[in-house]
C-alpha cells in the first residue's frame, strides 16, 4: 500500500481522548485541495490513487479510528452517543484543521475542501458535511451505515456529494441510494454510483480518483 506512494505519508499523535494518530498524506506538488478522513489510518493510504493521473494536488488528512468497534460507532453516527459524537466532531472540525494548518499551512476554501469516509465514517463525513457545509463544501462517502439517516428537514446550504456502494451489498447499496434521493430532491449537486464489489471491496479506494476529479477537476465549479 503505502509502498508504491512518491508523496509522503505523516503521522503524528494529536491531544484527544488520550491521543489520537492523524496520518496526512503529501502529495508532491503544494496540495490545491484537501480531503479530511474518519477511518483515516486506511483512508490516507491511498494517496497512491491520486499520483500521475493529473488530477489536482490533494492533501489527505486521515484521523484514525478506534479498534473498539462500539466507541467508533458512538464517534462516527450521532445516534449511539450524541456526548461522544460531538467530542469527537468537535476535535475534527476543529482541532484537526487547525493542526493542519498550522503545521502543513494549509487552509482552503470549502470547494477545495472535502471529507470522506467509508461505511460508519461514511456516515460521519454525511454528518460532516451537513453540520458544516461552511468548511465542507464536497462529501466523498462510500458504502454508509444506516445509523445516520437523511433528516426529515434538510438543512440550507447543502454541500457537493459523491455517494458510491457495492452491487453485492445490498443493505449499504440502499443506505447510499436513500442518502442520495434526499440530497438530490432537496436541491444539491448529487452524483450516486453502483460498483461491482461487496463490503469493504477495491472500490473504496479506487473511486477516490473519480471523487476528486468531479469535485476538484477542471470546470467541477
Amino acid at each position: 500500500m503505502s509502498s508504491s506512494i512518491k508523496g509522503k505519508l505523516i503521522t503524528e499523535t494529536l491531544d484527544y481522548d488520550g491521543g489520537r494518530e492523524v496520518t496526512v498524506y503529501i502529495p508532491i506538488d503544494p496540495p490545491t485541495a484537501v480531503v479530511f478522513a474518519g477511518d483515516g489510518q486506511l483512508i490516507s493510504q491511498w494517496g497512491s490513487e491520486l499520483e500521475a493521473t493529473g488530477l489536482p494536488s490533494t492533501m489527505i488528512v486521515g484521523t484514525h479510528r478506534l479498534e473498539d468497534e462500539t466507541r467508533r460507532l458512538e464517534e462516527y453516527s450521532p445516534v449511539f452517543n450524541e456526548a461522544r459524537f460531538v467530542a469527537h466532531e468537535k476535535f475534527f472540525v476543529e482541532e484537526v484543521r487547525q493542526w493542519v494548518r498550522s503545521r502543513f499551512g494549509v487552509a482552503l476554501p470549502p470547494e477545495r475542501t472535502a471529507v470522506y469516509g467509508v461505511s460508519a465514517s461514511g456516515e460521519f463525513s454525511l454528518a460532516m458535511g451537513l453540520r458544516h457545509p461552511d468548511i465542507f463544501g464536497v462529501v466523498f462517502c462510500a458504502s454508509p451505515g444506516a445509523g445516520y439517516r437523511p433528516p426529515a428537514a434538510m438543512p440550507s446550504p447543502l454541500p457537493r456529494a459523491y455517494l458510491v456502494a457495492g452491487t453485492q451489498e445490498e443493505f449499504f447499496l440502499q443506505n447510499a441510494s436513500r442518502w442520495a434521493v434526499s440530497l438530490r430532491d432537496a436541491g444539491a449537486d448529487v452524483v450516486m454510483t453502483e460498483r461491482s464489489g461487496s463490503h469493504g471491496g477495491a472500490f473504496w479506494r479506487t473511486e477516490l480518483p473519480l471523487m476528486v476529479a468531479w469535485a476538484f477537476g477542471q470546470g467541477a465549479w
